[in-house]
């Protein structure tokens, strides 16, 4: 037998494994340092450009706040109407010089249409475009002008009508061409202490960029000096502490998994408890295993042996139902196909078609309770039973009596059986079926017909109880009807979600290919099974079978059900 444990690497593969060792250790440090740095770093960053933001806004403000002193928030009106303009002109002035002085980019007021804060038109504007190099334009005074968005909607609403002492616009990462800048905006207030306008400083935030840098590049610095010191420690101290003990556990590895034999322990090959241990591990290890491999040898054995018999197993169950098709190529008068698919190696459903003599064919289908071999087994004597007393010449109620008693005098296991079995009388077309607690066949009584379950009270189940007497049911076959049988694995076929296939759905894949021959009616129903239960487990046993009467002589006038009553006295347990 061939060894199930292959080597996983030669002597040379010492090296290797010391080599990947080392390195996989020294750059998990590596990673953790440089992930703990670039975390420290981010969150540095975040920390910083968070508070630079927040005292850029607060002195900002202040700024802000002493400009609008400078502004009669009594006259703006005024201003806008052209009055006043030797004080509008002194105003504007000292907004210049301020706006130089502090060293800001733009200082402007503003009247908002409170309305819906959509639009406003300038009164002062102060440009100082050497401070951030660029190209503002000042505005003429009664400028008028849309609101940017909806967040200087929101931060202006805030300031006219909930008392905000100033709001602040960021544009740290701009995409519009313009450098990073801040944009305060304070409450101008008139005389009787009510908002008049809005004046806005917008200042850049250069600084912002220039105080990162060097933090950025000091923290990618520092990172990387820490983790290059500690990778060279770590990697002296694992060569010393590591790699050698683990190089000799990894080569008795590798020479147990070549040859599967035991020879002298490893014993304590390192001073750390933890590699002592492994070692001690990798001597049980070995030991273990052989034993392991011996037992799994033989296990292996008889595992294959099993298989072997299985198959056989479900080769001796196929050959024991007809196989061979067409059955009866001499015969014209009718048409039969069968397929049974076992949930497992063998299972417990069985269908079964014969001469009785020439002028009756029995027809079967039946289904065991449980699966497997026990099933397998019961169901070929019961087969057997069936067919023995089948060819007695009797009725298929009186074959299922006689079948139930020989099965309940020897049942210690307790099982069971469903049947349904007819006996067609080929000349005719008569068919009389008895049922012992099986499925309801489905009839297509006539060729331009559909196929419809025939419903009817069941027998009990063979094998159930003693002293069980079954009825007949009587169905008269006109030429083009069409019998199908099956077990409850075809309607219990079941999806990923529980759900079951269902007689409606088997019922429909019937009536689809109604026109076309038995076997071919059987592989649309299961084409319909298969696409409904996908890729669910088939949990039972499915057999189908397929009867296709075309008549002897002249055919009946019409398809007629009845049931017959037979003379002796019958239970009905059902």
């Amino acid at each position: 037998m061939q060894n199930p444990i292959q080597p996983q690497a030669e002597e040379k593969g010492g090296t290797r494994i010391r080599r990947s060792l080392a390195f996989n250790i020294i750059g998990a440090i590596i990673l953790l340092l440089l992930l703990f740095g670039l975390i420290s770093g981010v969150i540095g960053f975040v920390s910083f450009t968070a508070a630079f933001k927040k005292e850029y806004a607060e002195t900002t403000w202040h700024m802000a706040d002493t400009a609008t002193l400078l502004v009669n928030g009594d006259h703006l009106d005024a201003y806008l109407a052209g009055e006043e303009e030797e004080e509008y002109q002194k105003t504007r002035e000292y907004l210049d010089s301020y706006c130089r002085r502090i060293y800001v980019s733009l200082i402007y007021v503003i009247e908002v249409d409170r309305s819906d804060y959509g639009r406003f038109v300038s009164v002062f504007n102060s440009v100082y475009n050497d401070v951030d190099d660029t190209e503002y334009k000042e505005w003429e005074l009664g400028h008028p002008r849309d609101t940017t968005n909806d967040e200087y909607r929101r931060k202006y609403r805030a300031i006219y009508e909930e008392g905000a002492p100033y709001e602040t616009v960021y544009r740290i990462n701009t995409t519009d061409g313009q450098h990073p800048h801040i944009t305060t905006m304070v409450p101008v207030k008139d005389s009787a202490g009510e908002v008049a306008a809005i004046l806005c400083m917008q200042r850049p935030v250069r600084e912002l960029e220039d105080a990162r840098r060097p933090y950025v590049v000091k923290i990618a610095i520092s990172t990387l000096l820490l983790a290059l010191l500690s990778s060279a420690a770590a990697a002296v101290y694992i060569r010393r502490q590591f790699v050698g003990p683990i190089q000799q556990i990894s080569a008795e590895a590798t020479r147990f998994a070549r040859e599967n034999t035991v020879l002298e322990p490893l014993g304590e090959v390192s001073r750390l408890h933890e590699i002592s241990r492994l070692a001690a591990s990798i001597d049980t290890m070995e030991s273990d295993m052989a034993e392991s491999i011996r037992n799994l040898t033989a296990i292996t054995a008889e595992k294959e042996r099993i298989v072997t018999e299985l198959s056989l197993a479900q080769k001796i169950q196929a050959a024991m139902m007809p196989h061979v098709f067409p059955a009866f190529p001499d015969r014209h008068e009718f048409d039969v196909y069968a397929a049974m698919d076992p949930a497992k190696e063998v299972g417990g459903d069985f269908f079964d078609f014969f001469l009785v003599d020439d002028d009756h064919l029995c027809l079967a289908v039946a289904d065991v309770s449980g699966k497997g071999i026990p099933a397998a087994l019961f169901m070929m004597a019961s087969k057997i039973i069936l067919q023995s007393c089948a060819m007695l010449g009797q009725s298929p109620a009186e074959i299922l009596t006689k079948t139930n008693e020989a099965i309940c005098s020897n049942n210690q296991e307790e099982m069971f059986i469903t049947v349904w079995l007819g006996i067609l009388e080929i000349s005719t077309g008569r068919l009389r079926a008895a049922n012992a607690g099986h499925e309801y066949p489905a009839l297509k009584a006539s060729a331009d017909g559909r196929f419809a379950l025939i419903k009817g009270k069941h027998g009990f189940v063979i094998g159930g109880m003693e002293g069980i007497r079954y009825r007949e049911v009587d169905v008269q076959l006109e030429p083009g009807a069409k019998l199908f049988l099956y077990t409850d694995g075809v309607p219990e076929a079941t999806d990923a979600s529980g759900a079951m296939f269902g007689t409606a759905r088997m019922t429909d894949a019937l009536n689809e290919a109604a026109d076309g021959s038995p076997e071919e009616i059987l592989t649309a129903v299961r084409r319909a099974v298969d696409g409904f239960v996908r890729d669910a487990e088939q949990f039972d046993d499915l057999t189908m079978l397929c009867l296709a009467y075309n008549g002897a002589g002249e055919p009946p006038a019409a398809a007629e059900i009845h049931q017959t009553e037979k003379t002796e006295k019958e239970e009905d347990p059902a």
